[in-house]
């Protein structure tokens, strides 16, 4: 029996490659090339992954100029609602939450990653996919240059220090967590997305943590 897993992030999910400039954001890997599709092909033929990668995607926040539906608590809502059941849903989320516009720190993030494993664990999600486990991957940490070092300025500090509030919320929550950071970094080109070598390397990681945890 197959069993399916939810990959719910933000352009690191999507598969957007390291940008030149700002310009360049609709670029994406081929499907080989992304992490989920990665950690699919080392997971058992039983195992179905969809992806939900949306680039810009933040925990909890609107962007006021790439729109509401940024909002993870909107996305969340309706990948649960659009796909399963579910087995297994991975989130990896909190980068974009850095950027300078927001003002927030590393603890508030992780209150909006909070908020999206409330509605995760809520008791009409939980009974509509027939219960289902949940991975949190903490993003590695950002490196302010380039063509996005103004939009994330400050965010190589915030970032570091999310493992740190993502831990304490898998033990609160009793879910998963890989910290992407003791695996991966962010490419030297922009500092925020990932070149197609730690995709593969991310991929692999993965699931080999759902192998051992989840056989």
């Amino acid at each position: 029996m197959s069993k399916t897993i939810l990959a719910f992030g933000d352009s690191n999910t999507f598969g957007t490659p390291p940008m030149l400039d700002r310009d360049s954001n609709n670029s994406r890997y081929e499907e080989a090339i992304r992490w989920p599709m990665v950690m699919q092909k080392y997971l058992d033929p039983y195992w179905q992954v969809i992806e939900e990668g949306l680039p810009g995607r933040t925990t909890s926040l609107a962007d006021p100029e790439m729109g509401d539906h940024m909002n993870g608590q909107i996305g969340l809502k309706i990948a649960l609602a659009s796909h399963g059941p579910i087995d297994l849903l991975i989130i990896m989320l909190g980068t974009n939450d850095s950027k300078i516009q927001f003002g927030l720190a590393a603890e508030q993030i992780a209150s909006g990653l909070a908020s999206l494993l409330n509605i995760a664990i809520s008791p009409d999600m939980q009974r509509k996919h027939d219960n289902f486990d949940i991975l949190i991957i903490t993003p590695p940490h950002v490196k302010e240059k380039n063509a996005l070092e103004k939009i994330f300025f400050n965010a190589a500090k915030k970032t570091a220090e999310l493992d740190k509030y993502y831990s304490k919320l898998a033990a609160r929550y009793k879910v998963g967590k890989i910290n992407a950071g003791d695996f991966i970094e962010t490419s030297e080109t922009d500092g925020v997305h990932f070149d197609p070598s730690e995709h593969k390397v991310l991929g692999k990681a993965v699931a080999k943590y759902i192998l051992n945890n989840w056989p």
